[in-house]
Formats: C-alpha cells, sequence, structure tokens
C-alpha cells in the first residue's frame, strides 16, 4: 500500500490541489497528469451520484444518493411556516475498516 504523506499540509483539509502535488510527487507523475487524474475522479464519483448509482470505495466507505420527501418546516426567526421541498442528498457511510482506522487512531 502506497502510504502518502498528509502531515506536512498547511490546512486540516485534503485539497484536489493538494491530492494533485501529491500523485506528482509520490508517484511521479507530471503536474499535469496529476491534475488531470484527480480531475477525472471526482468528475466520475459526481457522474455516478447524479445518474443515480452508489459509490463504493472498496476499504473507504460508500457515498449514495438519497431523496428526502418535501416536508413543513419553520423560519425561526418568524415562526412561519414554509415548505421545504424534496432534494436529493449525498451521504457517506464509512467502511469498517475505516471505522477500525479511526478507533485505533483515537487510542
Amino acid at each position: 500500500m502506497l502510504a502518502l504523506a498528509v502531515d506536512s499540509l498547511e490546512t486540516t483539509a485534503l485539497t484536489k490541489a493538494q491530492l494533485a502535488d501529491m500523485l506528482y510527487e509520490q508517484i511521479g507523475l507530471n503536474k499535469r497528469e496529476s491534475k488531470d487524474m484527480v480531475d477525472a475522479f471526482y468528475d466520475l464519483i459526481g457522474a455516478c451520484l447524479v445518474a443515480g448509482d452508489d459509490v463504493k470505495l472498496s476499504g473507504f466507505g460508500n457515498f449514495q444518493m438519497r431523496v428526502k420527501a418535501p416536508r413543513p418546516g419553520r423560519n425561526p426567526r418568524t415562526g412561519e411556516l414554509i415548505p421545504i421541498a424534496a432534494r436529493r442528498v449525498v451521504t457517506f457511510h464509512p467502511s469498517q475498516k475505516l471505522k477500525e482506522m479511526l478507533q485505533d487512531d483515537a487510542s
């Protein structure tokens, strides 16, 4: 397994640009190829979810598209009832392996 060094990142969030830089530095792809690969990966995941397909990343987790039903809501400022329309949302469920990694790191 390839260990990616993320300790040197300046922020707590991992960005697409940082992923591309890691591919460039650790795998040896050129910068353009690295950026294109990361963009293609995100585009493919997004397209699958938009099409209604689940995305399963072995050892990481599953992304699923879910339709939330319309429901009544309330404006917190005025208390007025406002209908909330049906919408599609993405949910993420971590794999057992990821859950174990997180628990091992916490102890």
